[in-house]
């Protein structure tokens, strides 16, 4: 499970990114790089790291599901995630 501090701050990223995206837009096409430059660093949607519905990690993230891998597999397993099943042969 990541620190609840990662998970919060990924949360207050998203909230800015999405406060300041039609300002941001606005900017950028008016080419003011200068008042780009003043918004804060947090509303830039490049910083967004996709996170674990689940467990909040961020490293093996599967986007079609919202899950990391070892969460994904585990509910797969138990056959919580529609469609999926454990092949064997």
């Amino acid at each position: 499970m990541a620190r609840k501090a990662l998970i919060q701050r990924e949360l207050k990223r998203q909230k800015l990114a999405d406060k300041y995206q039609e300002k941001r837009a606005a900017l950028k096409a008016a080419g003011d790089v200068e008042g780009l430059a003043k918004l804060p660093r947090n509303s830039n949607p490049v910083r967004l790291h996709n996170r674990c519905a689940v467990t909040g990690r961020s490293r093996g993230y599967m986007r079609k599901f919202g899950l990391s891998r070892i969460t994904f597999r585990e509910e797969a397993s138990r056959g919580n995630v529609p469609g999926i099943t454990k092949s064997s042969w």
